[in-house]
């Protein structure tokens, strides 16, 4: 059976099913076992939607508090800082949301469902549906909406039969990567920009109002939150990497926390005195992080010029805090991070203190601002010690060749070794096997298919006792690097078709990528895009 997606040109995505495969015996190991999801899962999806309700309603809250003051340029930067980035946001939701639901009648087609099940909603239902989407995300609140969602499937997946619980299970999976990439964007474009100018703010008027400092609060735990559950959520989406626990979590968030503050206070004195020059140096900096990032060569999208976009992206977050964008040992590339943004902070706050104005502030309170910014910066590297010495998810790093903590990294796979199985939702498995190739390229048809279910062969004799083998979805593309999400979760048709030929089989299958740089896995994988 072969049928292709709505999506245009999809990579090859092929459903071998379990003993179909006629070029040898495999081996496969003892399956994993399932993540399930967990109430404290729950908890901290609610705990998430506070955060994100406090950081809009108190910006909007303070925009019409200058509104009613009379102080008009501080509520149209207020105001501006919150709309344009929440519409670029939005946009970009109700796009993935078009895509989605467009393409779900197609999807549950391809998989071999009964005609009513597939057809989904008709008609008035249909429209209905495509009215309310609309109505939320022009009300700015897709993002409340997607966690709404991520909170339904989570409890989906704990009340439904074993089947349905791990459909459910992969759907939520794939809406908390959405939500996580949709609300780190939104916070380090409007969070961020919206810290320092209420900072500064407060420096120029030399006292702090209590809506200020909650805004500024929300917004300055907003950026905290989203790095870790970032992070988190990506951990928890690879099978191949341990995840992060609750405990490191928070550990991570108090590490950025600390040093983001250190890091917008510093940005926020000096701009408080040099507007202009502060301007330059922001630009200047990005232009240097977004170019050291494009020349580490990341693997993130499906193409050269959206990888560019993203790494002007992180570009963005680089100004404000670390954010690991490549696979391999990141210790030095952090510690290279971590002395620029010291001798940016020192020299930044240095220059404030030589140029104040001694009429609005204070020596003494003077000082006090140039000590905050100093032991917020150091409790911030304090807590990011305790998170890869203590709480790192590989466990308690130690090692006394390096005399101290070190990055440790997980094993590169060895060629020719077992497979692992995915149980949960759609992982990054380690790559084809030899033992995994089967059929010759002269065997296939001109015009490869998007996905093909092989038919079953009587499997080859083994000389030990027989596994309970799963079906195969092999993808016509290379593995993703950590920390970028796989190909299945940034490609969307490859979640469509990945969704429908696991909803078609009774036993949950495992993920294959293409291994580049062997001629037969090359062969064996002829791409259709």
């Amino acid at each position: 059976m072969a049928a292709k997606s709505d999506g245009g040109g999809s990579p090859a995505v092929l459903l071998e099913s379990p003993g179909g495969g006629g070029g040898g015996r495999r081996e496969e190991s003892a399956a994993p076992p399932a993540r399930r999801y967990r109430l404290r899962d729950g908890c901290w999806v609610l705990c998430a939607l506070l955060v994100c309700f406090a950081d809009g309603a108190s910006d909007l809250w303070l925009a019409a508090h200058y509104y009613v003051r009379g102080q008009r340029w501080w509520f149209g930067l207020t105001l501006l800082f919150v709309l344009l980035p929440s519409l670029v946001v939005q946009l970009l939701s109700f796009r993935w949301f078009v895509y989605d639901f467009a393409a779900g009648s197609s999807t549950k087609d391809s998989a071999g469902s009964t005609k009513d099940r597939a057809r989904g909603p008709r008609g008035c239902c249909r429209l209905c549906v495509w009215m309310l989407q609309g109505l939320i995300h022009l009300l700015q609140l897709g993002q409340v909406w997607r966690y709404l969602r991520t909170l339904y499937l989570g409890l989906q997946s704990r009340w439904q039969a074993e089947h349905r619980r791990r459909h459910f299970y992969w759907r939520m999976m794939f809406e908390s990567a959405d939500i996580s990439m949709l609300r780190l964007l939104e916070t380090f474009l409007k969070s961020a920009p919206q810290l320092v100018l209420q900072l500064s703010i407060m420096v120029q008027q030399n006292s702090i109002e209590p809506l200020q400092g909650f805004s500024a609060s929300a917004s300055l735990v907003s950026l905290a939150w989203m790095i870790a559950s970032y992070q988190k959520v990506l951990r928890d989406s690879r099978e191949d990497k341990m995840p992060m626990s609750y405990k490191g979590a928070v550990v991570q968030i108090l590490w950025h926390l600390f040093t983001i503050a250190a890091r917008a206070i510093a940005f926020a004195l000096f701009a408080s005195v040099f507007q202009l020059y502060f301007g330059i140096f922001i630009v200047t900096h990005w232009c240097i992080m977004t170019f050291w990032i494009i020349q580490g060569e990341t693997d993130f999208c499906m193409s050269k010029w959206e990888e560019i976009i993203y790494n002007m992206v992180v570009g963005i977050i680089y100004i404000f805090c670390w954010f690991n964008v490549k696979e391999g040992r990141s210790r030095y590339r952090m510690c290279i991070y971590y002395i620029i943004t010291l001798s940016e902070n020192a020299a930044l706050t240095i220059l404030w203190f030589l140029y104040y104005d001694r009429k609005t502030t204070s020596d003494f309170d003077a000082l006090i601002l140039v000590c905050v910014v100093t032991s917020s910066f150091a409790l911030g590297i304090f807590f990011m010690f305790i998170y890869y010495c203590l709480l790192h998810p590989n466990g308690p790093i130690f090692s006394s060749s390096t005399g101290g903590c070190i990055f440790r990294q997980a094993p590169a796979p060895v060629p020719g070794s077992p497979v692992e199985a995915v149980t949960s939702p759609p992982r990054s498995l380690p790559r084809t096997t030899g033992g995994e190739r089967d059929g010759a390229p002269g065997e296939r048809d001109s015009c490869v298919p998007v996905f093909q279910v092989r038919p079953c062969a009587p499997p080859a004799p083994a000389a030990r006792a027989p596994r309970t083998e799963r079906p195969v979805i092999r993808i016509d593309l290379p593995r993703k690097k950590y920390p970028a999400w796989d190909a299945h979760f940034i490609d969307r048709r490859l979640r469509k078709t990945i969704l429908a030929l696991e909803y078609a089989s009774p036993i949950t299958p495992r993920l294959q990528y293409r291994t580049p740089g062997i001629p037969q896995e090359v062969l064996e994988y002829e791409t259709t895009v």
